[in-house]
């Protein structure tokens, strides 16, 4: 594939125009894209040195093509060609497109595997759609077809279809379409049946322009080749998506099977980074814990206020790339921890007293180092185990300030092994590289912490709060774990050794079929189908979510979704992201949660009052009782998205009777101010997340279609242990049979008309599989990276065997025999 370098006078022109062609393509299609722009950040101008260092940068066999603003950034350009060694140089394609289309045209035609040559007169020919739709005379392009020119197939195929897209065929629908066409063999035409224009070739981005489709217009597609009828069958398929911008077919559209695996729609699984096993074993790389300051040397005040404002700088560039970064690999809910820890560095009553330090005439190592130190240690000593853990993120901001001020790198983790950490925050874990690092085990920081969060959702294996023993391990010695049953091992014997290794060596077996069969449906040995979803918090996680073969999403998380939001989106704004969210997974059915808030789950636009303990406070749906219009405006978003898209609804931290009626009565106000009636098909249901909920089950459910338990809070309540407190993380164990007498009592008492779903960690254990469906439950949402592992585990269910164990597993003395239970029954159901 070709790579591209984008010259401009200004960064961030180049780094928007980037950020706009980089939308047209999925990301494991894009071309790498280097910038050289500008003098500095605000600076404007070009350095024909930094253009050739970005041409070295992405230089490839295939070639590089630049495109570039206009004046100076042409002669910087050309002067960076006499820079380069002869060989890069002939491989370099400058060319006079316009920057925006033809960086657009440019990055598509890459995706797609063209040649320079063919990039290149894309990229030319960016213009020709604008100049067709607004009727300008046209110039010859490189890129100009005449139809007489094409070779069309007398027996080509075809099939027409409809432009549902609200906009028409544009940029990026245009962009979904000629990738899709560039997977398969076969030579692909399109003609504007409704004003006659075309053919053009369907692997051109500029030639699908010319062609004006609008909303509302038929296209007549052809093809001819050994994929001739695979191709029309995917073109049909995504134009009855609306080429990828609305997420489930309308009439009108052409029609193609509800084949689930069609290749235009859903590739390939990606493994995640890591090996996603739970399981580890390697030298152990035990690293430092605190950033060494000996060697600094303090000047005057005013030196030091200089220093620190540097250091602010670099160490906010470095926490938005970082941000970047981990949006990328683990998802925009996992970067979000970024924001959230350089909005420390602009905190007013640190920044004012750090510079009083300053002025005072202490050190700006000592001054942060102390301020953020007693930040720290205040986050520490809270009640509330979220904010303690809130801690760790101050912590690593404070590392990241001193390493800042005395010119120090990040620490990098040597060798390959298990990483070994006091605590894990979320920059070591963003940064870990995968390869290399097999697992990480943390002496303390508790199990939800932001660290903890990325490295899980890269699938690194993780042990958290290993506590003394983890403490005392030294670099070098073998250790191993299974986070599975919480074991560390250190040092051990040859035999054990062996014994995980192959116990390794099999999961990564029975993940690679669980991956292979991932786009399968789950079906019990006994033939009873089972509905996995995934919990998402994104249009990207869904995406991700429906890659892995989720039959929908069981639970849309919309204080992380509208998690960026300063201040209330409106119900507009709520529309569309959840629209997003439906497109990318496919129009498979979603169901949306009310704002969960309160307790560890807070939202920027909503302010919530100091509490003794959160977790008993106002959560969920509590919270809006005093707050009725954003409940009612979310809801209004809800009905209107339910017109259109296969949606439920369903209302967290529920306890009484009374909440389901009031939670009710505000969606049938919703509804009449937006949709008239509560939309046919919006199932409403309810989260059963605590004890009182779990026991008056059959009372709450009246009039509902379904229950979702929450088992992550319903086993904080049921043991009394706080989740994030690692004293007593030993009783806050979901397969603590009291537990699963809720889950049971659940179950019965709903009744058969009722679903139950679980949507807590313990759906996104496959060990637990059998547990659940023994049960009686009948979905599983879990984490999208779990689903191909959760539906294989369901195949390899009996039932009957199920149950009798389940039965087994209610009078269990305790969970570790629940767990022997399992074992037993996975050996049996083999």
């Amino acid at each position: 594939m070709i790579s591209i370098v984008v010259v401009s006078h200004s960064r961030s022109l180049a780094e928007a125009a980037v950020a706009l062609a980089g939308e047209m393509v999925s990301g494991d299609e894009r071309p790498r894209v280097a910038i050289a722009a500008g003098l500095d950040e605000s600076a404007f101008g070009t350095d024909a040195t930094a253009v050739a260092q970005a041409i070295t940068e992405v230089d490839g066999p295939d070639g590089v093509l630049v495109l570039l603003d206009l004046g100076s950034a042409v002669l910087s350009a050309e002067m960076a060609l006499e820079f380069l060694d002869p060989d890069v140089a002939k491989r370099v394609r400058l060319s006079s497109a316009p920057l925006v289309e033809g960086l657009v045209a440019a990055v598509v035609a890459a995706s797609t595997g063209s040649t320079i040559d063919a990039v290149a007169a894309e990229a030319d020919a960016g213009l020709l759609g604008k100049r067709e739709h607004l009727g300008v005379v046209e110039v010859a392009g490189a890129a100009d077809v005449d139809a007489s020119a094409l070779d069309l197939d007398e027996d080509a195929e075809s099939v027409e279809v409809e432009v549902l897209a609200a906009h028409g065929l544009h940029a990026r629908p245009a962009a979904r379409l000629v990738a899709l066409v560039g997977r398969f063999a076969a030579e692909v035409t399109l003609t504007n049946a409704t004003t006659g224009r075309g053919p053009v070739t369907a692997a051109s981005l500029s030639q699908v322009a010319t062609l004006d489709a609008r909303h509302g217009h038929r296209l007549a597609v052809s093809a001819s080749g050994p994929d001739a009828a695979d191709v029309l069958e995917a073109v049909a398929e995504l134009a009855a998506y609306s080429f990828g911008d609305d997420a489930s077919p309308r009439a009108g559209a052409a029609t193609v099977p509800d084949d689930t695996s069609a290749p235009d729609i859903v590739p390939a699984v990606e493994r995640g980074s890591g090996s996603g096993l739970d399981i580890a074993i390697g030298p152990a790389l035990v690293a430092a814990a605190e950033v060494d300051t000996r060697g600094y040397v303090a000047g005057s005040p005013s030196d030091e206020s200089e220093r620190s404002g540097e250091a602010l700088r670099r160490a906010a560039d470095r926490l938005d790339e970082l941000h970047r970064h981990t949006a990328s690999s683990a998802g925009p809910g996992a970067a979000e921890i970024f924001s959230a820890q350089k909005a420390l560095l602009t905190d007013p009553e640190i920044t004012s007293a750090v510079s009083n330090d300053i002025d005072a005439g202490t050190s700006a190592v000592e001054a942060w180092g102390e301020r953020l130190g007693a930040v720290a240690q205040q986050y520490g000593t809270l009640s509330d185990p979220y904010l303690r853990e809130r801690a760790a993120d101050v912590r690593s901001v404070r590392g990241l300030v001193l390493r800042s001020l005395l010119g120090q790198p990040e620490p990098l983790v040597a060798g390959e092994g298990i990483l070994v950490v006091p605590e894990l925050d979320a920059a070591t874990a963003a940064t870990l590289d995968a390869l290399t690092v097999h697992g990480v085990v943390t002496v303390r920081g508790g199990s939800t912490g932001h660290g903890v969060l990325v490295v899980r959702s890269r699938g690194i294996p993780l042990l958290a709060d290993a506590g003394d023993a983890a403490a005392a391990v030294e670099s070098g010695v073998t250790i191993a774990f299974d986070a599975s049953v919480g074991r560390l091992l250190v040092d051990p014997g040859e035999g054990e050794q062996d014994r995980l290794r192959q116990e390794i060596e099999r999961r990564r077996e029975a993940r690679d079929v669980a991956v292979s069969q991932a786009q399968s449906p789950a079906v019990t040995s006994d033939g009873r189908p089972v509905a996995v979803l995934a919990n998402v918090a994104s249009p990207e996680e869904a995406a991700e979510a429906r890659r892995c073969g989720a039959d929908g999403s069981g639970l849309v998380r919309t204080e992380i979704l509208f998690g960026d939001h300063t201040t209330a989106p409106t119900v507009d704004e709520q529309v569309e992201r959840l629209l997003a969210v439906s497109a990318a997974l496919g129009g498979r059915p979603m169901t949306v949660r009310t704002w969960d808030v309160g307790g560890d789950k807070p939202l920027p636009f909503l302010s919530m009052p100091s509490e003794a303990n959160p977790f008993l406070g106002e959560r969920g749906i509590r919270v809006f009782r005093s707050r009725q219009e954003l409940l009612l405006d979310q809801l209004r978003a809800v009905c209107l998205v339910a017109k259109r898209v296969p949606t439920k609804v369903m209302f967290p931290m529920v306890t009484t009777r009374d909440e389901v009626e009031w939670a009710r009565a505000m969606l049938i106000e919703a509804a009449a101010a937006s949709t008239g009636d509560v939309p046919a098909g919006l199932d409403v249901g309810i989260m059963v997340e605590v004890p009182a909920a779990a026991l008056r089950a059959a009372t709450l459910v009246a009039g509902l279609d379904f229950v979702s338990i929450g088992t992550n809070d319903l086993t904080q309540y049921t043991t009394a242990a706080e989740r994030g407190n690692a004293a007593v993380a030993g009783l806050a164990d979901p397969f603590d049979p009291a537990l699963l007498a809720l889950v049971a009592t659940v179950v019965s008492d709903v009744g058969p008309d009722v679903a139950v779903a679980v949507c807590g960690d313990l759906a996104s254990s496959p060990v637990a599989v059998p547990l659940l469906l023994g049960l009686g439950v009948d979905e599983l949402s879990c984490t999208p990276p779990r689903v191909p592992e959760v539906k294989a585990a369901v195949r390899g269910v009996d039932l009957d065997v199920a149950r009798a164990m389940s039965a087994e597993a209610l009078t269990a003395s305790g969970p570790n025999r629940v767990r022997a239970l399992l074992a037993d029954c996975a050996l049996r159901c083999r």
